[in-house]
């Protein structure tokens, strides 16, 4: 099967035509945590390498990411969704985690955001798995459970608020030092770590804590993980990733 061919598969008549139209890495995304994790890297990877990419914001309240245009990109119709098409044919990677190291490995040539040592790369898997595989799905039913849910199920809030703030407390773990004596900055790296992907993965879930329910006498069990969340959500590209500009109009 040829590019073309291939290509003629991916986009259809349904699909936006500034997705078909578009060149170099585009990006699919709606403002939620997930699509955050991605818009975070991109405007990292401008600041340092000048990147460039086009966006398509849509809303994911209508289902829009349910449509047959969508699922040829990702199947399992969740934002966000990138393409890169300066590969023949275009290339789309799913899931945020694939994509934060699909971008990394393609556009971060000096290793800012990630690691040339396979040790400390591993590392930063391992935390970006961690929060993807233990973090996330507790997140999301914290909120679903304790927030959307009609019915407020007692049982289901307290377990998975529990296994929450499990989590964070791995986390606390790893940036207090408890095991090492040395605190960390970062979730990855030598030393007190190193501003990674790791990190771009895991913050945009962790800094709704207080919409998900989380006191703040609850959140007093991780000074280091709150420090974390501050240090990270003062970078300028962070505050452009949470903008206007990831915003439908």
């Amino acid at each position: 099967m040829g590019p073309s061919l291939q290509k003629s598969l991916l986009y259809v008549d349904e699909t936006p035509q500034e997705v078909k139209d578009a060149k170099g890495i585009h990006l699919i995304t709606q403002s939620t945590p997930n699509g955050q994790k991605v818009q975070i890297l991109l405007e990292e990877l401008a600041d340092v390498y000048n990147l460039e990419w086009t966006t398509t914001v849509i809303n994911i309240s209508t289902n829009e990411q349910k449509k047959d245009w969508f699922l040829r990109l990702n199947p399992n119709g969740r934002i966000p969704v990138i393409v890169d098409n300066t590969q023949s044919p275009p290339f789309p990677v799913m899931e945020t985690s694939a994509e934060l190291l699909y971008l990394s490995g393609i556009a971060d040539k000096d290793h800012v955001f990630s690691f040339a040592d396979p040790l400390e790369q591993n590392q930063c898997v391992q935390w970006l798995f961690f929060w993807h595989g233990s973090g996330a799905p507790y997140h999301g039913q914290v909120i679903h459970f304790g927030i959307l849910a009609k019915e407020k199920l007692p049982y289901a809030i307290e377990r998975f608020t529990n296994e929450l703030l499990r989590v964070f407390g791995v986390l606390e773990i790893q940036l207090s030092g408890k095991f090492t004596g040395t605190p960390r900055e970062y979730l990855a790296g030598p030393g007190d770590g190193k501003y990674s992907i790791a990190d771009m993965g895991t913050w945009p879930w962790i800094k709704l804590w207080k919409f998900t329910g989380i006191t703040e006498d609850q959140m007093s069990q991780f000074p280091h993980l709150r420090k974390w969340l501050d240090r990270i959500e003062s970078r300028p590209a962070v505050q452009r990733a949470m903008g206007d500009k990831y915003k439908q109009q």
